[in-house]
């Protein structure tokens, strides 16, 4: 038997105590230590108090962006806001802040002590200790972003730019794959690829689908066996949408209520 999902502390699911950085730190040295320690997000601190959140995103963001990233520091590419929770907060309760909110949600214990962030891959797993299981059809996105292997990185990556998403599709023939943030980040920067190569030699193959109807539960299992984030789901053999471990959490939270003055 499950556990009860409104029973989920996030003092047992977070990732406790995220590595900081100085907003001082250039552009390359970030690149190769979140390159290196497979790190998707780290904490912009000055003088050990949290400012911001840096991700794959800004990352991207920044490396695509007119001026470049030549002398560029932390402090010059931007971070993402964050709301404080606390370790006791359910997990439930961090989920429907961090749909609504839009935000990333950083733990600290006596309002001013950093003790560890929480993402949607944390709150899946949480999720997946209980016997829910929601339905995915209301918060997956059916509009797929796609690309050609033939186009360049330079031309996937600002097609994420541009729509602000997290990956494309990557197409060959018939055949699917996916380019992510972190594909960019850990094959491209991390290595100084010409972004003019065709961005199919440093996509991820094959994109893993499985079939619409598909509930949060078992997308929940299928992801964290493969250790992946996307899941790519199929009708009749053609690809109708892309789930998320953000929409898993979506589903998850989109079925209970709870009190939290955040969320009002």
């Amino acid at each position: 038997m499950g556990l009860k999902i409104t029973d989920l502390p996030v003092a047992n699911y977070m990732t406790p105590y995220p590595i900081s950085v100085s907003p001082d730190i250039s552009f390359e040295s970030v690149v190769d230590f979140m390159a290196s320690r497979g790190i998707g997000n780290l904490i912009v601190s000055d003088n050990s108090i949290p400012s911001g959140v840096l991700t794959e995103r800004e990352i991207l963001q920044c490396a695509v962006s007119t001026d470049g990233t030549a002398n560029k520091k932390v402090k010059d590419i931007g971070s993402q806001p964050f709301l404080k929770i606390t370790p006791d907060t359910s997990v439930l309760q961090a989920a429907k802040i961090m749909i609504s909110k839009h935000s990333r949600l950083l733990v600290f214990a006596d309002d001013d002590k950093l003790v560890g962030i929480i993402t949607a891959s944390d709150m899946v797993r949480a999720f997946r200790k209980t016997d829910d299981t929601p339905p995915l059809d209301k918060v997956i996105s059916k509009k797929i972003y796609k690309c050609s292997s033939n186009d360049s990185i330079l031309d996937a990556a600002n097609q994420m730019y541009e729509k602000k998403i997290g990956s494309v599709i990557v197409t060959e023939a018939k055949k699917f794959g996916i380019f992510t943030e972190r594909d960019f980040l850990v094959h491209v920067l991390a290595n100084e690829v010409d972004m003019n190569r065709p961005v199919g030699g440093y996509s991820s193959w094959p994109l893993l689908t499985v079939k619409e109807g598909i509930t949060a539960n078992a997308a929940a299992s299928i992801m964290a066996a493969n250790n992946i984030k996307r899941l790519g789901l199929v009708r009749d053999s053609s690809l109708v949408g892309v789930v998320t471990a953000r929409d898993l959490v979506d589903a998850y939270q989109s079925g209970y209520s709870t009190s939290n003055p955040y969320v009002d």
